[in-house]
């Protein structure tokens, strides 16, 4: 994952609500397929596993984060431990067949993820985060981002 892509997602990530938490991590676990199918093609075997390490680790926060008490955690765990073996064969077949295969299967959920936080209207989960605002500046084809109230205590006081 480039760093661009990681300052992409720590933006999001920093005003988000519940609903769109969970989009971000599936953003996040289909980049790292994607890293992952593009260091199998360029014959890295070391970053490919790297790469399908970090999407284990996602799926199994994916895990974690389920709610028992609705019936459809049982359906999405079921899933999620087929999507966890899909990735671990991709690493002992040294394949990527197996990672375009779990992108499949995610896809159908991911566009039921998407649908449902566009619905979420609660509030953003860091509630003391500063807020970033990005627009052009004279200079030709340069974006500037500024922080606001970067002075305020975000509640840490020494």
């Amino acid at each position: 994952m480039t760093q661009e892509k990681k300052q992409e997602f720590t933006r999001r990530l920093s005003c988000c609500n519940r609903g769109e938490m969970i989009v971000i991590m599936y953003d996040m676990l289909f980049t790292y397929l994607e890293d992952g199918i593009q260091a199998k093609e360029a014959e890295d075997y070391q970053e490919f596993k790297r790469n399908v390490g970090f999407a284990q680790q996602v799926v199994r926060r994916l895990m974690d984060d389920l709610d028992f008490n609705y019936e459809i955690a049982g359906s999405l765990y079921a899933e999620y431990q087929f999507v966890n073996r899909l990735l671990s064969m991709a690493v002992c077949k040294n394949t990527s067949e197996n990672l375009k295969d779990a992108k499949r299967v995610l896809k159908n959920l991911y566009d039921g993820f998407v649908e449902a936080s566009r619905q979420d209207t609660s509030e953003p989960l860091m509630g003391h985060a500063q807020q970033i605002v990005a627009g052009m500046t004279y200079q030709k084809g340069s974006l500037t981002e500024t922080l606001q109230e970067s002075e305020a205590s975000r509640g840490f006081l020494a």
